[in-house]
């Protein structure tokens, strides 16, 4: 499968007449966008704002951050099983919006939602202060429940970034980047000398909030599957999660999965990457059990000799990341682990809720539990109320002159897994 990234560089966001991209600009006209996006009668109000890099703005509490993409060659569309029809994604050519984001806030789905500081010290954890963002202030209905309320403004989420990405369907792309797999038996054939590498992507699916959808459905039902690497940058793979923001995979992230973007950039050097599985984090012993077994037996099937296994979340999560590690070690195959800490604001509490000798390999993106001070901005977006609330915080991390105290957990993107993030480590 062979996949095309046509990326147009968005330098600006600016709301106008008519939505389209003139000049490294993207503009937005809001009553469409919001004709779009609207209708839905779980949702009482919807507004729009701009969050640039740089300026002083705050946006809490984030639900989603989702990149305008659009296709405009091959099989499928954008987000299949929920904005197109569930057809096979990753081939052809798919045009990218890149550098503009859609944001969603609004009144808190759960209690571990994000921060994005557009400047200061906060704005140095999260990718996301880099980004124009197109931000959705989408207030619920009174009465409504979390899961109707999560649903709404994930929905939301991609209407609006599938309206935007099609402004870039005739644009002509400041550059293309290339991302081919072949059919396995090929595959292996092409650098017969190199390592076969395979990577294994792990999801939240703990369920009651904590949920990563698969072709429009819920990562709890799957069994873990084989999927070319360029599925996901169509949106294959989306976020519905309401975890901890510092390590949760918003659907901005699963579209730009660096962790495949770095395999195909050793591709045919020094590695033969050879495909993805994609598998979750049940939180039933049975489903754990089952699903390590899965991903063990798969890549001994596949003949891989290694294997990249990346984690989402953290506590229960982290035995589906050691039973996995010890399952696909058993098998012979290396093992390389992709996670991040909990170990105490002091960094001298456990990391894991669970560990095993054979993880001789682990990288880690940062100990979530880390204390930073968050000066006060000169505009909220969203409900500023919610910094005492969410994961990370406690109820008087947001202070009286509007600055917050609390771990970088609160912030989205801070300590993420797949290290889409700046946090890094230094020998000394």
């Amino acid at each position: 499968m062979r996949l095309e990234i046509g990326n147009i560089f968005i330098q600006d966001i600016q709301f106008g007449a008519e939505t389209k991209v003139e000049n490294g600009v993207l503009f937005v006209n809001k009553e469409e966008l919001l004709a779009e996006i609207g209708g839905d009668e779980r949702v009482e109000s919807i507004d729009f704002d701009i969050a640039r890099p740089g300026e002083s703005v705050r946006i809490i509490p984030v639900k989603d951050v989702v990149e305008p993409r659009v296709k405009v060659e091959g099989n499928g569309g954008i987000f299949p099983g929920f904005i197109s029809k569930v057809d096979t994604v990753g081939s052809g050519r798919t045009h990218v919006l890149k550098g503009a984001a859609v944001v969603t806030t609004g009144k808190i789905v759960g209690f571990q939602e994000g921060i994005i500081d557009m400047t200061g010290e906060g704005a140095k954890y999260t990718p996301f202060s880099k980004t124009n963002n197109l931000v959705i202030k989408a207030e619920p209905k009174e009465g409504i429940d979390q899961h109707n309320h999560e649903d709404a403004i994930r929905m939301i989420g991609f209407k609006a970034a599938t309206y935007l990405g099609k402004a870039g369907k005739n644009v002509e792309p400041n550059e293309v980047k290339t991302f081919e797999t072949l059919p396995i038996l090929e595959q292996v054939k092409q650098y017969p000398d190199l390592p076969k590498v395979v990577y294994v992507y792990m999801i939240q699916t703990q369920g009651l909030l904590h949920d990563t959808y698969v072709y429009g459905v819920d990562g709890k039902k799957i069994i873990p599957t084989i999927m070319y690497p360029t599925e996901p940058f169509d949106g294959a793979v989306v976020s519905g999660n309401c975890v901890s923001a510092c390590d949760k995979n918003p659907t901005y992230v699963h579209m730009n999965q660096p962790v495949i973007e770095e395999l195909y950039g050793r591709h045919g050097k020094d590695i033969n990457f050879i495909g993805c599985i994609v598998t979750n984090e049940n939180v039933y012993l049975a489903d754990k059990q089952r699903s390590s077994d899965w991903v063990a037996k798969t890549l001994e099937f596949l003949g891989a000799d290694a294997a990249v296994v990346s984690e989402e979340g953290f506590g229960n999560p982290d035995a589906d990341l050691v039973m996995n590690c010890n399952k696909i070690t058993d098998k012979g195959i290396k093992t390389v682990l992709l996670t991040d800490e909990y170990a105490g604001q002091d960094g001298s509490s456990q990391s894991l809720a669970d560990s095993t000798p054979k993880a001789d390999a682990v990288v880690t993106n940062g100990n979530a539990n880390e204390v930073i001070v968050l000066p006060k901005m000169d505009k909220i977006i969203g409900h500023a109320e919610a910094a005492n609330i969410i994961a990370g915080a406690n109820h008087e991390s947001l202070r009286a002159d509007g600055s917050i105290e609390a771990e970088i957990q609160v912030i989205t993107g801070a300590t993420s897994e797949v290290g889409f993030h700046y946090l890094t480590a230094k020998g000394f």
